[in-house]
């Protein structure tokens, strides 16, 4: 096979990756780490829910926002990934339900006023969207990270952050740009405070 006639994959998805975090607001982003830098002033939690890559983004997020943001003279941020523990998962999954693997995990640990960052390509998975209305329910802050605007996501998140894209791909992508960016820009926020 003639190599130059073969597409040049590479170069087209880092240059529609290129397009798709351009596109992301940067407004909407600040919003999330002000919410973000409220909730570490009030010592509360902030927990993130995601299945597949957006669970490997979650687990990611939480080390991030744990240890990014831990300096010397400063409270320190409270993150948990609720997609970290198997056990748990797999028994509500086998005992209740699949779809209740976050809501019943938030059901022991969640309190009013704390955080739930909620990361979904597709902003329509049954068990991230029970999560979000249960955090909503109790008063809890729901943050989504969404792949597609008009997802039930996007419509019970108080504040939304799209990766615009048609690539479930370039969505996971633009999610784990976005936790960097804001763990440093939350890290900068606190830091200021010292």
């Amino acid at each position: 096979m003639d190599p130059s006639t073969i597409t040049d994959r590479i170069s087209i998805y880092l240059d529609e990756i290129e397009h798709v975090v351009q596109s992301i607001s940067r407004a909407e982003v600040r919003l999330v780490v002000d919410r973000l830098f409220e909730g570490w002033e009030q010592g509360r939690t902030t927990y993130i829910i995601g299945n597949g890559g957006s669970a490997s983004t979650a687990s990611h997020m939480m080390n991030d926002l744990n240890k990014m943001t831990s300096m010397e003279g400063a409270r320190r941020f409270r993150a948990i990934a609720l997609t970290d523990n198997m056990p748990y998962i797999t028994a509500i999954g086998n005992d209740i339900e699949y779809s209740d693997v976050f809501i019943e995990q938030l059901r022991n640990l969640l309190l009013p006023s704390d955080i739930l960052i909620a990361i979904s390509g597709s902003g329509n998975s049954e068990n991230i969207i029970r999560a979000a209305r249960y955090a909503r329910e109790i008063g809890a802050r729901v943050i989504g990270l969404c792949g597609r605007t008009g997802s039930r996501l996007c419509a019970i998140a108080d504040n939304v952050v799209t990766v615009s894209s048609q690539s479930i791909c370039q969505q996971e992508d633009g999610h784990l740009i976005l936790n960097h960016a804001i763990a440093l820009a939350l890290r900068e926020r606190i830091a200021a405070t010292l």
